[in-house]
């Protein structure tokens, strides 16, 4: 059954869901606003069957009964919570179902800006950064990807990718303004700013690659563009999507409003703030 939605707002959209008797939506702790009272709310550590594993689609459901059956449920959960614990995701999931008629819910993300409806047909996953997720019907399993060690450790970001799978509508949030690109429009390949990825179909590479040598021109590109030593590459043929504000320039940004810059000419890498 299709998720009925609608994506209100400008500077800060949020997502009015309408549930059809006995539709069930989940979302990440932290992103419910408001619903109707024919709508229950339940909060768990397990994701929705079949999902919120890693990047093989998921722990599988445990089988059997007694308390073998029980053991090996409490430890798929427990599996479950400590992935998206090492990720930096919440703990729970929030679910909300409507009973007895139908039903209306409320999410939105955490920063301002825009937010995404993507319908998936069972064919091809979604990749979204940390963060992005903000709700998805049942049918969408929920899961984390790690990418290789060295993405991450020489990227700084990227390293944990949220994975979603199988049929159904995921929402989901970024800062600023989103930018729909394809690499192959571009001759294959796309280099961005790490923190401007916010999703991007199965099928797109997603990689880190350090902004030149250890050379005159590499040190000025990290240390006066403000970039770091580190942008995100993606190629292939499949949608991506960017956010035109990342959270380390909103932050900048507060910081000199209220008089804490100390960064002067050189950006973070030479940062002189105290905490």
């Amino acid at each position: 059954m299709t998720l009925q939605q609608e994506i209100v707002g400008n500077a800060m959209q949020m997502a009015v869901v309408s549930l059809h008797p006995g539709q069930t939506v989940y979302c990440e702790a932290g992103k419910f606003l408001f619903k109707t009272t024919g709508v229950t709310m339940e909060t768990r550590l397990s994701g929705p069957p079949g999902g919120a594993g890693a990047a093989g689609g998921g722990a599988p459901q445990a089988g059997g009964g007694g308390m073998g059956g029980m053991l090996r449920q409490a430890m798929g959960t427990a599996m479950q919570a400590g992935q998206r614990a090492l990720a930096g995701e919440s703990l729970a999931f929030q679910y909300f179902t409507a009973v007895g008629g139908e039903g209306t819910v409320g999410f939105a993300g955490v920063l301002p800006g825009e937010m995404r409806a993507l319908e998936l047909d069972g064919t091809r996953a979604w990749f979204a950064e940390k963060d992005a997720f903000v709700a998805a019907e049942s049918s969408v399993r929920f899961g984390i990807a790690f990418q290789g060690g060295r993405t991450g450790r020489s990227g700084g970001e990227g390293f944990v990718l949220e994975k979603f799978t199988g049929q159904g509508t995921v929402i989901i949030a970024g800062a600023g303004n989103f930018i729909d690109l394809n690499p192959a429009d571009f001759g294959g390949r796309i280099e961005v700013d790490t923190g401007c990825v916010v999703a991007f179909e199965d099928g797109i590479r997603y990689g880190v690659q350090r902004i030149g040598g250890l050379n005159r021109q590499g040190l000025m590109n990290a240390v006066f563009g403000g970039e770091g030593l580190s942008l995100a590459t993606l190629e292939g043929d499949g949608q991506v999507i960017l956010q035109s504000l990342t959270i380390e320039g909103l932050a900048n940004a507060l910081r000199k409003a209220q008089g804490g810059d100390k960064q002067g000419p050189t950006g973070g890498l030479l940062s002189t703030n105290e905490e």
